[in-house]
């Protein structure tokens, strides 16, 4: 069983000496499922409709210095379409702001996504070459936002491991061409995917930033209205053996069919405001 120390305690060598390891272990898991199989299950799991929540976010630099954000988020499915509008609410500095995706099931057209920034009065398209940037100065990137397109990657299971004592497959995820490197902001990434719900619940990110490592990490799970609900997750920046940046996200008051009109994930919306 892999043992993960606290965040911002990784010696990293032994770190990365466990990881060529377990790439190097012999393959002892079972063949009834493939590696894109289970990420295709994990894609598609059930993760709820017409959502509305609570969101904190918390940034934490080197020095352990924090900055709170306080977010409202609704997301809702349109087919095979996922939409989601979060609308910042506090500090001052980036009140009114917000953020708008449309996340496209098919993987033959791109996702959309715009910023709207309140002093200048207007909403800004994120470009696909600028995706690899930092999402409102966190350590998740804008690509972070969306769902990835499988198509897009090769997968292979490395073993089976334990993640808080749920059973979970550890897979490898490479990008199969630069562009999809410089979009995602990843050269590759190990996936922790639990064997029962197929949440993914911790992940290893190589940045295509020279050195940098992210990990993922999910420290709140919930079963609410039937539905496996992430309600704690941080991702932490590392170059070498120091601890770059940290962000934590957490939600709360979570509400599933919740009576979200199409209006509501418009631009107009994202420039009017929370309604």
């Amino acid at each position: 069983m892999t043992k993960w120390l606290p965040i911002g305690h990784y010696p990293l060598p032994p770190l990365l000496i466990a990881i060529a390891l377990l790439i190097a272990t012999p393959l002892a898991v079972s063949a009834d499922l493939s590696a894109r199989e289970i990420v295709d299950r994990a894609d598609n799991r059930d993760d709820g409709d017409r959502r509305s929540a609570q969101m904190e976010m918390v940034l934490i630099d080197r020095h352990g210095n924090r900055r709170e954000r306080a977010i409202r988020s609704f997301d809702r499915d349109q087919g095979e379409d996922r939409q989601r509008i979060m609308f910042f609410l506090e500090p001052a500095d980036v009140t009114d702001t917000a953020f708008l995706t449309y996340d496209y099931g098919g993987p033959k057209r791109d996702d959309d996504q715009w910023l709207y920034l309140p002093a200048l009065h207007k909403s800004k398209r994120i470009a696909s070459s600028d995706r690899s940037g930092a999402f409102m100065g966190s350590d998740f990137n804008y690509s972070d936002m969306t769902r990835r397109d499988l198509d897009a990657y090769q997968f292979r299971i490395l073993k089976t491991d334990q993640v808080r004592g749920a059973p979970v497959w550890l897979i490898e995820r490479v990008p199969t061409s630069e562009q999809e490197i410089a979009e995602s902001g990843y050269t590759k990434s190990l996936l922790f995917i639990r064997q029962d719900n197929f949440v993914m619940v911790r992940a290893v990110h190589w940045s295509s930033e020279g050195s940098r490592i992210k990990y993922q990490d999910v420290t709140g799970l919930e079963l609410i209205d039937g539905i496996w609900t992430i309600t704690e997750m941080s991702m932490t920046s590392k170059r070498g053996r120091e601890t770059e940046h940290r962000t934590e996200l957490r939600w709360s008051d979570v509400r599933y069919n919740q009576p979200l009109a199409a209006e509501m994930f418009t631009v107009r919306q994202l420039e009017k405001g929370l309604p």
